[in-house]
């Protein structure tokens, strides 16, 4: 099995230590390798420590919901190499370039946008996406520096991939929809067989 470079990031919101392998191993195999854990779930840098270690066909490893800059430097000694965050903090995103680690924060306007950038962000999530819709994502694009990656997060679902990808969209963050503390492996196989296939397809 080849790692991939797909620009899909599953958020494994609330995943606990115990069967992290098993989820990470199935979402891998069917071509979903950038893998982010909420600093809000059970032990989360234990289960960053676990997917570095064991899980081999993992692209990216990254910390979410990041708030602070101490978490940043704590994720960083877990093993991962991007840092997420819901919102836009000059020294979280400071602490993560100081670290070469890859930034992406959250923002909801362009002026917020304009900031991160200037910070030194790497990409910028839009977040909450569904707020915005795929439309509104041409008036970020109208102001923003080209080429860069733009990764929508919350209320992805795959009818809309289409849309996001013709609107600019460089990737997506997928939560919820793909993962549920409550979900069989058998669903998690399932769903992200199709969003890599409608992705690819639209890709």
């Amino acid at each position: 099995m080849k790692i991939n470079n797909r620009e899909i990031i599953a958020i494994l919101r609330g995943i606990k230590p115990s069967n992290v392998i098993k989820v990470v191993n199935i979402l891998s195999r069917n071509g979903i390798s950038k893998i982010e854990i909420p600093l809000n779930s059970p032990k989360p840098f234990e289960t960053i420590r676990k997917i570095k270690y064991e899980c081999e066909y993992v692209n990216s490893l990254g910390a979410g919901t990041v708030l602070k800059p101490k978490e940043v430097e704590l994720a960083y000694k877990a093993g991962c190499n991007f840092i997420f965050s819901p919102n836009l903090n000059k020294q979280v995103i400071k602490e993560t370039k100081k670290r070469k680690m890859t930034s992406v924060p959250g923002i909801f306007t362009p002026s917020e946008a304009i900031n991160a950038i200037e910070y030194g962000a790497d990409a910028l999530k839009l977040f909450p996406a569904h707020l915005i819709k795929p439309e509104g994502v041409k008036s970020f694009l109208a102001v923003l520096p080209k080429k860069l990656p733009i990764i929508v997060v919350g209320g992805v679902e795959n009818s809309r991939i289409k849309h996001w990808f013709q609107n600019g969209v460089t990737g997506f963050g997928v939560g919820s929809y793909l993962y549920n503390i409550k979900y069989s492996l058998d669903k998690i196989d399932k769903i992200s067989k199709k969003i890599v296939k409608d992705y690819d397809k639209y890709k």
